[in-house]
């Protein structure tokens, strides 16, 4: 890690951003023996409440024991399979048999969404996450994680599409909330890095997309009063950090928004 990026980041973010959480960050790295992961659950357990203690300042690292739910297992990459009758849980169920989310309207439109989701395998790797400041040399983060309120979004959402003329440098990809701050910005930081080697084969136009997401209804629970998260690939949130003092940041219209973070931190507290 970039220490003089990580400090200059910092700097910035409590400039613009008074009082507004730290991002979280993931890399996935080859698994050790000798690093402690997350021990199993016992039952159920959803990945992103186990995130509630990376953002208080915790670092964890998951690998496929760690995790517990079908779900946060297919969207961390460690299982393709899909439970039983899965087609049926995420719509309307079985009657007496299986109670449906009811997320999509019927078990044929989830055969069909289950068609656009990307592969991802994150075998034999583990799952290192860490609140920004608690970075050092030795890391390498891949994606850059913000859980944070409309204020904060809303700057965050401007600063990704600064630089691009595509007006969805954001996307927000329906799936588990897991799903939004790992596989899909995980997969569009590697876009860019075989676009880097020159091995792309579609070659994004504007660069790596953000991710918004946490809209899943099973994950909220687990997510603070109106907060959402966004995620950063880290090429994407590199260069974004370079041109955050000639952006709208700088700009009289932000500091009437740096006001209303301000009353937000103080309305909420520091979840």
């Amino acid at each position: 890690m970039d220490i003089v990026l990580r400090d200059r980041f910092t700097s910035l973010w409590q400039k613009y951003f008074p009082g507004a959480e730290l991002p979280k960050t993931l890399e996935l790295r080859e698994i050790s023996p000798d690093v402690e992961k997350v021990p199993p659950p016992e039952g159920w357990s959803c990945l992103i409440c186990q995130l509630n203690r990376v953002r208080k300042g915790t670092p964890l690292v998951f690998d496929e024991n760690s995790i517990s739910c079908p779900g946060g297992l297919m969207y961390s990459g460690y299982s393709a399979e899909r439970p039983p009758d899965f087609r049926y849980f995420l719509s309307y169920g079985k009657p007496g048999v299986l109670e449906g989310e009811r997320y999509k309207m019927t078990p044929e439109i989830v055969d069909s969404w289950e068609k656009t989701i990307p592969e991802f395998s994150s075998a034999g790797k583990e799952m290192h996450f860490k609140r920004w400041d608690q970075l050092g040399e030795a890391d390498a983060p891949e994606v850059v994680i913000f859980f944070a309120r409309p204020e904060v979004l809303s700057g965050l959402f401007t600063l990704a599409n600064f630089d691009q003329s595509d007006p969805n440098g954001v996307i927000c990809p329906m799936g588990a909330g897991c799903s939004s701050i790992i596989l899909y910005p995980w997969l569009e930081e590697q876009k860019q890095k075989e676009k880097e080697k020159g091995e792309a084969k579609d070659e994004p136009e504007d660069g790596p997309k953000v991710v918004l997401g946490t809209f899943d209804p099973s994950a909220r629970p687990c997510v603070p009063l109106d907060v959402l998260t966004m995620a950063f690939p880290m090429k994407r949130f590199e260069k974004a950090v370079g041109y955050m003092e000639e952006s709208f940041l700088a700009t009289k219209e932000w500091e009437r928004v740096e006001k209303k973070i301000e009353r937000s931190g103080a309305l909420y507290g520091r979840e």
